[in-house]
């Protein structure tokens, strides 16, 4: 499968990051073909423009920061999104890549008058979740509601292919683990991985 990897993590020695280091790893040795975005490190300007967004439905050229990310994901067959939740959600760096990168007529058609909001990103059939949380589980998900997991897992997975499959991998209570929790879900990621078909 074409796994495209996109990591949102400011800091290269986090535990975020050998997060996503095991799932490029283990994805690879299964044979995948992987690309990997990590925005951070690839300087992704995350801000959306006046001129871009006055253009944003409208059929004007891709802004050229933005191609190679509609590229990537217009080559996909899997999506891979790996970081931190900070305040219930995405970071900022990569809600700014979704707002900027999955534009109309790249993932989605606009509703008009008489055709409904459509999907157009047919070519993905797999996305996955890896990421961690300073809050409890039960906090997040009754209290908060899972905002962050509703934007992917609804959200983007409408603009895919009707029969994409999912996957939600979130470590909780992140300032409360050990060393040993923490490997303990490093192999949790790496066997998940391993399990996404060819």
């Amino acid at each position: 499968m074409r796994l495209l990897v996109v990591h949102a993590h400011p800091v290269p020695e986090s535990f975020n990051a050998a997060l996503c280091r095991a799932a490029v790893e283990a994805a690879r040795q299964q044979g995948h073909d992987v690309r990997l975005i990590d925005l951070h490190a690839d300087g992704f300007d995350p801000v959306m423009t006046a001129e871009e967004r006055r253009g944003y439905t409208e059929d004007v050229p891709i802004p050229p920061d933005l191609r190679p990310h509609v590229e990537a994901l217009q080559w996909a067959e899997g999506l891979i999104l790996v970081y931190p939740t900070w305040w219930y959600s995405q970071p900022a760096i990569l809600k700014g890549w979704i707002d900027r990168v999955w534009r109309p007529g790249i993932t989605f058609t606009l509703r008009t008058q008489t055709e409904p909001l459509r999907g157009a990103l047919h070519n993905v059939r797999l996305i996955g979740v890896i990421t961690t949380f300073g809050s409890p589980w039960w906090f997040w998900t009754f209290l908060i509601g899972a905002p962050g997991r509703k934007i992917i897992l609804r959200g983007l997975r409408y603009c895919t292919h009707p029969r994409t499959r999912t996957f939600w991998l979130g470590l909780h209570d992140m300032d409360a683990r050990t060393d040993t929790t923490r490997a303990r879900f490093l192999g949790k990621v790496r066997a998940r991985i391993a399990r996404i078909p060819l």
